[in-house]
């Protein structure tokens, strides 16, 4: 797989004779298999469980195809023959499928005919397969996921493992992640059962399709991550391989809870995790109010799970409450909490930033939780967009905000198709060369709507010279532009770039705590808590 010049895979190539370089006669022939010309779409290359085909997946963020090649074919690829891929469903607008192989037929995870959540569907394996395809059914010829939207449990599909034997579902219900299996023989599904009530569990890598278990890797935010072996044919037969050492944790002090807020469109109840000492909480029982840390992301359709964190502890040790607030933009309650109309995307993006405000809110109004003086919050890159917004939208209400490498010149960067990847992001915000999506985005870009003769929150801006997805200049205009708007801010408006880093800051895991602990020595300092 190659990239072009905005570091998008596009191209994929088969190359034969690998030992060409080591001094033979035979030359390393590479041969054009599939490429892709539109920006809005990128590539992987992946192979199917069972190893019978090789898969090209071609995806937008609304979009997706998928073309494959039986690997006993591999030899029989030649540079003069077009149709050396066959695709399995020609592209179709906003229409994404996912697909797996097994037994020869087609496992597929697709929002076809508008469905809000992705359905399971299979077809015999062959190519422009659409018309044949149809929903797995079990027992008793009830639909195993049939894309509908449960407001009663938000019951949602994300991605299926197949096996020779079973169908290992990952997803999510009440908010959760879940995980079901699926007899093939016996026709029956059952959910993988855990002790607590709020955890985040996944699959593990699988390479065998003819696997009788599986691992997960399973945690809260009170339980240091497992990973777990589960029998597939009885599910209590269950190993825990290995613990994560958290030295000097004590798990029996500290507590976590799922809670919700009601957002000011009076139906929407959005999810809250929280993590405490169980004496910080006893606090707010008598009345007292404590400091709070309030986290969130909410773009993308990406879910921040309610996971452990051994960096959350020297804050929950200094009787902080750590919140996460599951806004819509992310996907914790199904693709509905993220598309349009009553998702946060396009043009109902501001539910994003209102879901956000709405939890602050509630923890300093409704619950009496904290004070304003007390609460911070953060979020990076989209999320960093989502603190901007919130503090533009209400700055009082915050006391401390970091701002972790912020997409906050959201209109400037969205109109400029020459940087990385924008073009592919107008699938995600809109385009705002068009008028209906720049008026819109004008209302919520962090940079252009800093309120003057406010008190803003003390803030804490990070940024990557090396960064490729979000430009150095954007939290240093941002931070600019607070300092200029309100020069009388009594609260300090700090950024901190670093000159090697790129998105994901340091990849060094020891540079990597010192920089977060930049970022709280920060926090701490402004709540007087050190």
């Amino acid at each position: 797989m190659t990239m072009d010049e905005q570091q998008r895979p596009f191209r994929l190539y088969q190359r034969r004779y690998w030992n060409a370089s080591s001094g033979t006669n035979e030359s390393a022939v590479e041969t054009l298999l599939k490429e892709e010309l539109d920006e809005l779409y990128w590539c992987d290359v992946s192979k199917s469980l069972d190893e019978k085909h090789i898969f090209m997946d071609m995806a937008s963020k609304e979009t997706s195809e998928v073309w494959f090649l039986a690997t006993e074919e591999e030899e029989s690829v030649s540079s003069s023959n077009e149709e050396n891929m066959k695709c399995i469903a020609p592209r179709r607008n906003k229409v994404l499928y996912e697909v797996e192989h097994a037994q020869n037929r087609w496992y597929i995870w697709t929002n076809v005919d508008n469905s809000p959540n992705m359905k399971l569907m299979t077809s015999p394996a062959v190519p422009d397969s659409a018309d044949q395809w149809n929903l797995l059914l079990d027992s008793n010829d009830e639909p195993l996921f049939d894309g509908s939207l449960d407001t009663n449990t938000f019951k949602a599909l994300e991605s299926v493992l197949v096996l020779k034997n079973h169908v290992v579902i990952s997803g999510r219900e009440e908010g959760v992640p879940r995980v079901w299996v699926y007899d093939v023989d016996g026709k029956r599904m059952r959910r993988l059962e855990f002790e607590e009530k709020d955890y985040d569990v996944g699959l593990l890598g699988h390479f065998e399709a003819n696997a009788t278990s599986i691992g997960v890797a399973y945690d809260s935010m009170v339980t240091p991550t497992q990973s777990i072996e589960i029998s597939l044919s009885d599910d209590t037969e269950r190993t825990v391989l290995k613990s994560k050492n958290v030295p000097g944790y004590q798990k029996e002090i500290y507590r976590c809870d799922r809670l919700h807020v009601l957002s000011r469109d009076g139906t929407t109840q959005i999810p809250v995790s929280v993590v405490y000492k169980r004496d910080t909480m006893e606090k707010v029982k008598n009345g007292e109010r404590v400091p709070i840390h309030l986290y969130g992301y909410g773009s993308y359709g990406a879910s921040i799970e309610a996971d452990f964190r051994a960096t959350r502890l020297p804050l929950l040790e200094r009787g902080m409450i750590y919140v996460i607030a599951h806004i819509r933009g992310g996907g914790e309650m199904g693709r509905q909490w993220y598309e349009e109309p009553n998702g946060a995307k396009y043009l109902c993006k501001k539910n994003t930033f209102y879901d956000f405000v709405d939890v602050a809110k509630a923890l300093v109004d409704e619950w009496k939780w904290t004070s304003s003086d007390m609460l911070s919050c953060e979020g990076r890159s989209a999320g960093g967009l989502l603190i901007g917004a919130s503090i533009n939208m209400a700055p009082e209400l915050f006391r401390v905000a970091i701002l972790g490498v912020p997409f906050v010149d959201v209109v400037v960067t969205m109109t400029d198709s020459t940087i990385p990847l924008t073009s592919g992001e107008w699938v995600e915000w809109g385009n705002p060369n068009e008028e209906k999506f720049f008026h819109y985005m004008m209302e919520y870009s962090p940079m252009n709507n800093v309120q003057k003769g406010r008190t803003y929150p003390s803030c804490w801006l990070t940024g990557g010279l090396n960064d490729p997805r979000v430009a150095y200049w954007e939290p240093a205009k941002f931070a600019a532009t607070l300092r200029h708007e309100n020069p009388d801010n009594p609260n300090p408006i700090c950024m901190k770039m670093d000159l090697s880093a790129g998105h994901f800051s340091a990849s060094d895991r020891y540079k990597y705590y010192k920089e977060l602990a930049a970022d709280y020595a920060f926090l701490l300092d402004q709540l007087n808590l050190v």
